[in-house]
């Protein structure tokens, strides 16, 4: 395994690995790693020749400096258990060397008119997405990988990173990997590990939700159907954000369940201090 700290050393070693042909696949995380993100891991090794993980906590998707600050890090941890999966090189930066002082990180495309980042999380974290597609963007320009892995868990994020890939013409397939829970069906976060102790036994409310939604999504109209879901998610200690019923594309909320071959059902909640995001795929 290879540690980098500096794009000067990393881009140099993966340089040379190209010149040997080796296909080469993109992990990025902000650590505190589960694993959610060690699936992405093992994916990728699946599949490439070479498996790269970063570790960058990223201040520019970060609506409060606080929840910056509150971010857990465990690098010693996070660089132990990428070794022990097998990863083979990872990148753990410090924030000069991502947005290095005096020079302007530049998109070559924008999302301020797309629908993409106006609705759900980009609703309620305003910057949010232009702060992920920056720090994803210099990432792929540093490693220049052959396939990227996201997780689904984060839905709307591995959206608009497609269309960012797309606007920017790059030559990477984006690979989505499947959400990995709990066994009460919660969604593995960073976060999860800051739940009150009292509320984390009731958080698997999130995802009997989510499938109570995909087992009866013909049996109500779409308004009832998002109130008794809500209404469900309501419980002491809960406070939903949001439920959407939206398309898996355009991301806009459905008015007819006959006009779309696949939906997403997508919520935010705060448990107690901590907001946990989840989502559910219907195909009809």
């Amino acid at each position: 395994m290879h540690l980098f700290r500096t794009v000067e050393k990393i881009k140099y070693h993966l340089v040379q690995q190209r010149k040997q042909g080796l296909s080469i696949g993109f992990v990025p995380t902000m650590g505190a790693l589960h694993q959610g993100h060690l699936s992405l891991v093992k994916a990728s090794l699946e599949r490439n020749d070479l498996t790269v993980s970063s570790i960058f906590v990223n201040p520019t998707q970060f609506n409060e400096q606080k929840d910056l600050e509150k971010y857990p890090r465990t690098t010693s941890k996070d660089i132990d258990k990428l070794l022990r999966v097998g990863c083979h090189v990872i990148f753990f930066p410090e924030v000069e060397e991502i947005y290095p002082p005096g020079t302007t990180i530049k998109l070559p495309f924008t999302f301020e008119n797309s629908s993409l980042t106006k609705v759900m999380e980009g609703r309620f974290r305003p910057g949010h997405f232009d702060g992920v597609a920056q720090v994803v963007y210099r990432l792929l320009d540093i490693v220049e990988p052959h396939r990227l892995y996201m997780g689904q868990k984060d839905y709307q994020q591995v959206q608009v990173v497609q269309s960012m890939i797309d606007q920017a013409g790059l030559t990477i397939d984006l690979e989505v990997c499947p959400i990995i829970r709990e066994k009460d069906g919660l969604a593995m976060s960073s976060r999860n590990r800051r739940l009150d102790e009292t509320l984390r036994p009731k958080a698997g409310i999130i995802h009997q939700t989510l499938n109570w939604t995909k087992e009866t999504i013909q049996s109500y109209s779409l308004v009832e159907l998002k109130a008794r879901a809500l209404k469900m998610l309501t419980i002491d200690g809960f406070n939903p954000e949001y439920l959407e019923i939206v398309d898996s594309n355009t991301l806009q909320p459905i008015t007819d369940y006959s006009a779309h071959n696949e939906i997403v059902v997508c919520t935010a909640v705060w448990v107690g201090q901590v907001r946990l995001i989840d989502n559910l795929v219907i195909k009809f």
